[in-house]
This record gives structure tokens, C-alpha cells and sequence, in this order.
């Protein structure tokens, strides 16, 4: 990554300089992409190619009011950390939200601090864990409004699950008395500790904005943390989340859906709403 890039993204993000190579640096950079850079699908859904050459990312995510899915978002800020003195490198995910596993199309960054690894995600859509999260297992694991834990599998390796049962942000005393075994858990993706090449990657974009049962290319997403909660949009709906507390709105076909793109996540398209691949039928 050459250094001018690295200046505008630090610009980009609201960060002055680099964070310090330590636990409290890296949760700042995390914190600072994720809230600045939306999770969204467009260029799939405008059928555009989704480049992951890392000039490519950097040109559509730093200098653009753009975001992306996990190989542009992760890929961008492993190559973030990679320049900044981070021991990272990737790793490759399946997505178990429709209750079977993917393939591995999910992709995540791996920090190695003072021997602990830990999991960098910044590109989940709405279910992104909010911090880095130790690689630990059977243990329970809090962000500012989220809880989540690693069990480790046979066949998968490393499961990363997250408590439904948590809504909002969760006190000192509440996480104190957390009954984690009555818990309602969700599992969101699994992962290995195998190396990770560019073939893999070029496979799991491939598929990830091609396959007719992509859920990027059967619906439009976009997700966007903010301080009290978090922005979300599927298709029309677009959810409002303040402090545990739902907002749901219908957003209009037309010019109207592409402003409020960048009215609620700062997204700006080169195209109008009548070049958005259309969504499939409900049957």
C-alpha cells in the first residue's frame, strides 16, 4: 500500500496517524473503518465486476463514497494493518446463516498480538462483531452492544456464534449474571487456520457476486454501525437501531431509494435506480 494511499484512508477513516501496534491500536483502527465505510452490495447489484486486486480496493473504498463486502473491506484493512506493523494475515470463512455451512466465501483478517491471535472482521453486514475478538474458545465475548463466543468443531474448526438473546448495550452487572447455556446462539461463520492465497479469494468473489443463489445477487444490503446502534438495509427496508430500539422504513423505488444511499450510509452511485438488476419475483 504506497504511503499516499495510507494518508487518505487514515483521512477517510477520521484517524490522524497510525494507532499504536497494540490491542488498544488495533480496536481503534477497527472501530474507525467499520463506522466509516459501509457494508454494501452495489456493484453487484448495478452488475458490475467486483475487483479484489488491492489497487482496485483502495481506489473504490478510499477514494470514493463507497463501501463493499468482506473482500473489499477486510481486504482493505488487512492491507491497512499489513502497513501499519500488524502481525495479519487472512483468513477464509464459511457462513452458516442459513443453517448449513457455504463454502468459503466469508473473509477475515487474523492479528497475532504478544502470541494471542485475535479475529479482525470488519465486513459481516449487520451480525459484524463491533471490536476484535480474541481467538479463545468456550468463552463468553462482549463488545459494547454485542456478545458472541468461539467453539471449535471437527469439521469446520473455529465457530464463531453470537448471542441473539442480547439486545443493545449490556452493563457490567447484566454481563456479570449472563446465563450463557440458556442463552438463544447464532452461528455466523467458521473458519481454519490455513493459508490463504490469491486463487482463493479470486474463487470466493467469484462466486459471492455471481451464483444465482448469492444472497449479493438476489438482494440489495447495506449495513452501517453507528454509536448508539446500527443502519441496516434489505431490499426496501431499512431498519434504524438506537439503543435497543427498532425504526423500520419503507424506502421508494427510484431517485429517492439512490439519495437516501447516501442520506443514511454515505454511499454515492454512479448510476440511477433503473440500472439496479432487478430483485426476483416472490413466489
Amino acid at each position: 500500500m504506497q504511503d499516499k494511499d495510507l494518508q487518505a484512508y487514515w483521512k477517510k477513516i477520521g484517524l490522524m496517524h497510525a494507532p499504536p501496534v497494540c490491542l488498544a491500536g488495533l480496536t481503534q483502527l477497527h472501530q474507525a473503518q467499520h463506522r466509516r465505510l459501509p457494508f454494501e452490495n452495489f456493484d453487484v447489484v448495478l452488475q458490475r465486476e467486483v475487483q479484489v486486486t488491492p489497487e482496485a480496493i483502495v481506489q473504490k473504498l478510499v477514494y470514493q463514497a463507497r463501501g463493499g463486502y468482506c473482500f473489499e473491506l477486510n481486504g482493505l484493512l488487512l492491507q491497512v494493518l499489513q502497513a501499519s506493523g500488524f502481525e495479519a494475515r487472512a483468513a477464509l470463512g464459511r457462513v452458516h446463516l442459513s443453517g448449513s455451512a457455504s463454502g468459503r466465501g466469508h473473509f477475515i483478517s487474523l492479528v497475532t498480538i504478544e502470541g494471542q491471535h485475535w479475529v479482525v472482521d470488519a465486513g459481516f453486514g449487520s451480525h459484524t462483531p463491533r471490536a476484535p475478538l480474541p481467538l479463545v474458545t468456550d468463552q463468553v465475548l462482549w463488545t459494547d452492544q454485542q456478545c458472541f463466543r468461539f467453539l471449535h468443531t471437527d469439521a469446520y474448526g473455529y465457530l464463531l456464534q453470537r448471542c441473539m438473546s442480547v439486545v443493545g448495550t449490556v452493563d457490567e452487572r447484566e454481563r456479570a449474571t449472563f446465563d450463557s447455556a440458556n442463552a438463544e446462539w447464532m452461528n455466523l461463520y467458521s473458519f481454519d487456520l490455513e493459508p490463504v492465497c490469491e486463487g482463493d479469494i479470486a474463487y470466493g468473489n467469484f462466486y459471492t457476486s455471481h451464483a444465482p443463489t448469492s444472497v449479493f445477487v438476489t438482494s440489495r444490503i447495506a449495513a452501517l454501525p453507528t454509536e448508539a446502534g446500527s443502519i441496516t438495509l434489505l431490499n426496501q427496508a431499512l431498519k434504524v437501531v438506537v439503543d435497543g430500539e427498532t425504526t423500520t422504513l419503507e424506502l421508494p423505488e427510484g431517485d429517492a431509494y439512490v439519495e437516501a444511499l447516501n442520506t443514511y450510509f454515505g454511499i454515492r452511485l454512479t448510476a440511477s435506480f433503473d440500472q439496479f438488476r432487478p430483485l426476483p419475483a416472490i413466489i
